[in-house]
């Protein structure tokens, strides 16, 4: 394979996706963007969308707005990223953050299992939803306890691991789909019927494969998920996050957080919690209306370019990262940290270098290289390279392991100090 400027101009020029780089608000051309794994890219037509949402739906109709549309916001939206994740309408809801509604939906799953007193994970897993889990084993008793599942190679955990601990006193599983330092994919599929074999629930947590992996949360007859609604999806800096449980699970599951908005008729306002059917029984207070509102024109974007066309664009261009990261930066340093196999990691390439964190840092210097590149560095040693098939290139990808390759090959790294940001 040729890696030449070239080429990748020629795959920029052949890629059928190329037309909705267009449709985001791009403000310096210059700046090469890689960091669509934590936080999206703004859509241009949200700028529209907020000030239609602010001037008519607040300012012109005020309170009218929660009869013309904004009560069922959460529903709407919710079965709009079910396309995507791979479920059916009425399956998804949109409602707080990522972290509560973990939270709800292992409450749930641990009631709905009482006698079962064990929960599992993995090492690799998000630290906020293993916290979360511990918060739970405290809360729940001494009885219950939390296991970790270790990986052998810090990168993947293999399937026979996990089936070795599941036993009959299991309840829950979390995992995430996608792994966030590594972009390790797990095979849903296989994954969740090994759990329920064992009369356990699962639990995916979507965050990272969202927007960038084809969902299968129906044909994996997954139990539970979450995800958020920032990184691949593009909704914003802490836009809402989402739920899922099966249909025929919610009348069996009860919410730990009993709010208006999930009560059968909150308009009646009567004394005694019942229960809404359906979905919206995990829904607690009011919805975040304004900040729900980005995701009716980026969720459009998604729908439009298909998730399996987006899937066969993040594949090719995850490897053509990894195949150039062998050809120009192996030799000085540079390890793989992600899975070779596509069908094995999400849309992030994840490389380790001893200095990451100062590449990452050189990176982002507009005095150094002569471009700003934007990664993201996560501890101890991994460079993040988000790929977000709407708008990354080939270019950007050329250009951005040619710069990492003058930083290190030059020690252009040494211009920064080791000492951490407070984010980083």
């Amino acid at each position: 394979m040729k890696y030449t400027e070239e080429y990748a101009r020629e795959l920029d020029q052949q890629d059928p996706l190329k037309d909705y780089r267009t449709k985001f608000y791009i403000a310096d051309p210059t700046l090469i963007y890689l960091d669509g794994n934590s936080l999206g890219r703004l859509p241009s037509g949200v700028a529209g969308q907020m000030m239609s949402e602010i001037n008519t739906a607040w300012g012109e109709r005020l309170i009218r707005s929660w009869n013309e549309g904004w009560y069922d916001e959460n529903a709407r939206i919710g079965d709009q990223i079910a396309l995507l994740a791979g479920a059916e309408k009425g399956e998804v809801m949109m409602s707080d953050s990522t972290s509560v509604n973990l939270y709800k939906l292992a409450h749930a799953a641990l009631k709905f299992k009482k006698g079962r007193t064990k929960i599992i994970t993995d090492n690799l897993n998000f630290p906020s939803d293993v916290y979360i889990l511990q918060g739970l084993v405290r809360e729940f008793g001494d009885d219950y306890s939390l296991q970790i599942v270790e990986s052998k190679d810090g990168m993947t955990v293999n399937s026979t691991d996990l089936e070795a601990i599941l036993d009959e006193n299991t309840a829950l599983v979390c995992l995430s789909h996608v792994v966030f330092k590594s972009a390790f994919r797990y095979p849903m599929k296989e994954i969740t019927s090994l759990v329920q074999d064992a009369g356990a629930m699962m639990l995916w947590d979507l965050s990272h494969s969202i927007g960038a992996v084809p969902g299968e949360l129906n044909t994996a007859n997954a139990d539970l998920a979450v995800g958020c609604s920032y990184k691949y999806l593009n909704g914003g800096p802490g836009a809402p996050a989402f739920l899922y449980v099966r249909s025929d699970l919610q009348e069996k599951l009860e919410s730990p957080i009993w709010g208006w908005f999930g009560e059968k008729d909150p308009f009646e306002f009567l004394l005694d919690y019942r229960p809404a059917k359906g979905i919206r029984r995990f829904l607690a207070g009011t919805p975040p209306i304004l900040s729900m509102a980005p995701l009716k024109h980026s969720l459009e974007l998604l729908l439009s370019a298909g998730m399996n066309n987006l899937r066969l664009k993040s594949s090719a261009q995850t490897s053509y990262l990894l195949k150039l990261a062998q050809e120009e930066l192996f030799e000085l340093g540079f390890q793989s940290g992600t899975p070779a196999d596509p069908d094995k990691r999400g849309s992030h390439v994840t490389l380790r270098h001893p200095e990451a964190y100062r590449i990452c840092k050189s990176m982002i210097d507009p005095g150094i290289g002569g471009q700003v590149i934007i990664p993201d560095f996560r501890e101890a040693d991994n460079i993040r390279l988000g790929i977000t098939p709407l708008y990354t290139s080939y270019m950007d990808i050329f250009k951005a392991e040619k710069q990492m390759k003058t930083i290190v090959a030059e020690k252009l790294y040494e211009q920064h100090s080791d000492k951490r940001d407070a984010v980083t």
